[in-house]
């Protein structure tokens, strides 16, 4: 009973650090966003300047010079949950380094009742899993669908990404993030706040579907 008392002291440490990780990530993506924006005006003055000047070449210069500065900028996906953002944006990040492409249609457009930890948890560690096994692939084959929108009621998640490998009939938990939290973390969480969880394998893709009730 105490050892079961620490374990899950520890997990929830861990998962308040991931939280708060998290939230400084995607602020500091919307500090570059912002910084950029406010910097666009005196941008196309400057350009204004050596157009007038006839200076094709400095143009060319200060055009490659900010498509570079913007690549640095990265996408932010805004749910309308600051939760939500957090952890997809945080994942977005760590996917494109990894060459994992990402498409997504995400919006919350209501207060959530879902504690933002079980959120984050369940989302952090379903998208750590399709890294991983996108990662088992080439990379023009690593991809992740994201969907995510109010169902009723419910709030519903639905995750597919390239795997390889044959068809799965059983589903086990991985390693994931936070030295083994994965499949089963997410199972007891989605247990205990009542909602439903269903899993899919086909040749070369996996998917995960949570309904969350509101």
């Amino acid at each position: 009973m105490l050892f079961d008392k620490l374990v899950q002291k520890r997990v929830a440490a861990f998962e308040q650090e991931l939280l708060q990780k998290y939230y400084t990530e995607v602020e500091n993506m919307y500090g570059k966003m912002r910084g950029w924006r406010h910097d666009y005006r005196h941008h196309i003055q400057a350009m204004k300047v050596h157009a007038a000047r006839g200076e094709l070449e400095e143009i060319k210069g200060y055009l490659d010079m900010l498509d570079e500065d913007l690549t640095s900028v990265e996408t932010v996906v805004r749910t309308g949950n600051r939760a939500a953002d957090a952890v997809l944006n945080s994942k977005l990040s760590l996917a494109g380094e990894r060459q994992i492409r990402i498409k997504t249609y995400v919006r919350i457009p209501v207060q959530l009742t879902t504690p933002e930890l079980d959120l984050c948890t369940i989302m952090g560690n379903l998208l750590d899993n399709a890294m991983e096994a996108c990662m088992e692939l080439p990379p023009e084959r690593r991809l992740i669908r994201i969907y995510m929108e109010m169902k009723g009621n419910f709030l519903y998640f639905a995750l597919t990404n390239t795997a390889g490998g044959a068809k799965k009939s059983s589903f086990r938990t991985t390693r994931g993030t936070g030295r083994g939290l994965g499949l089963g973390r997410v199972d007891a969480i989605v247990k205990k706040l009542g909602g439903h969880i269903t899993r899919a394998s086909e040749e070369e893709a996996f998917s995960t579907e949570v309904l969350l009730p509101q």
